[in-house]
């Protein structure tokens, strides 16, 4: 059965075109893949992102990163700032399975490398992370190389969102938050490019929680009366494009995604960790050997203008799509997260909204 997503709510966010599928595989050689862990204490799972279908070692990506609050325990962001490149595919998970996933990425990367006749003996992997401890045993680390080769093996581009893989155990704004997915179509010229977004999120509090400018979280903290309400957690915001951008552009463009997160309601907490990272695909980088001097097409400044509204629409969307696609759960402690599909309608929404 077909997810339904905020849109089929009647909730239409932005103004620019969406992608085939409105998600961040609509940009060219993008696949997205789940594992995920739900058994006995365990609410979790991993998220892989792979950014083309060539060896990403071998074809790197131009790549930035932007640290909005920096209470998160990713690893790989430091090369990925100072070279500009990314080498591996991304993976996300929950926040004490991020080592294990870590060397599951060499793994597979050094595997993928032999068997192209390549030996690296150094390999940048790009982990993010949320806690998702609430809802599951995370000091157990379940995550293990089978899962992460399993999130490859799953890798496509019409994924699902909501409550799986990474996003099985996140909590967004009071409710069940997860995965969520949106893209953009950006016209330069004769030529259409797409920029899309995918969010890990477990942030927010309910009482700020905004749908398309209404504020409807308050109303559902009052129905709700849950036992906290802080603005903490963490989000991921992964950013894909085929713009032909430089690190240093690329970098500009993360810096707007927050608006997305912002006009849903976060307000960016202290005990946040919120990171945006992001690469293009529209050109390789070799990892050794080529022309002393690499040539680069390199999309005028003031036209990133586009790129700016598209990654915010993208960003307030995606995280719409992870608290939609996703289900009620109960945690490993008997704690009770609410799906926000489960209490729609709602005041400050239509009843008879798209069904």
């Amino acid at each position: 059965m077909k997810q339904k997503r905020i849109a089929d709510y009647g909730v239409q966010i932005g103004r620019m075109p969406r992608g085939k599928r409105n998600k961040i595989t609509d940009v060219p050689g993008v696949r997205v893949g789940h594992c995920t862990v739900d058994h006995d204490t365990f609410r979790t799972g991993v998220t892989v992102i792979e950014p083309g279908p060539d060896n990403p070692f071998a074809h790197k990506k131009v790549a930035a990163v932007h640290v909005l609050n920096g209470y998160g325990k990713t690893l790989g962001l430091v090369q990925v700032e100072e070279l500009g490149t990314l080498e591996t595919p991304i993976a996300l998970t929950g926040t004490l399975n991020v080592g294990l996933v870590h060397d599951a990425l060499v793994q597979t990367t050094l595997e993928r490398c032999h068997a192209e006749g390549m030996f690296p003996t150094s390999i940048n992997p790009v982990v993010g992370e949320c806690h998702d401890g609430r809802l599951s045993d995370l000091a157990r680390r379940p995550v293990r190389l089978e899962h992460v080769r399993r999130a490859f093996e799953a890798a496509c581009e019409d994924f699902e969102e909501g409550a799986v893989g990474a996003g099985r155990g996140m909590i967004c704004h009071g409710l069940k938050g997860g995965v969520g997915s949106a893209s953009r179509l950006i016209s330069v010229g004769d030529e259409t490019f797409t920029l899309g977004v995918l969010a890990l999120t477990n942030h927010g509090s309910l009482a700020d929680l905004r749908i398309d400018g209404e504020a409807v979280g308050k109303s559902l903290l009052a129905r709700l009366q849950p036992k906290e309400d802080d603005d903490k957690g963490s989000v991921i915001v992964l950013v894909a494009t085929d713009l032909p951008v430089t690190d240093r552009q690329l970098r500009r463009i993360l810096r707007r995604a927050p608006v997305g997160l912002a006009r849903c309601g976060s307000i960016i907490g202290h005990g946040s960790g919120d990171i945006m990272l992001g690469f293009s695909t529209a050109a390789d980088i070799a990892h050794e050997g080529g022309e002393p001097v690499r040539t680069q097409r390199v999309l005028r400044e003031d036209l990133l203008e586009h790129a700016f509204r598209a990654v915010a629409e993208c960003c307030e969307e995606s995280v719409l799509n992870s608290l939609i696609c996703a289900r009620e759960t109960v945690g490993w402690k008997g704690d009770r997260v609410r799906a926000l599909a489960d209490l729609w309608p709602f005041p400050g929404q239509e009843s008879d909204t798209a069904q």
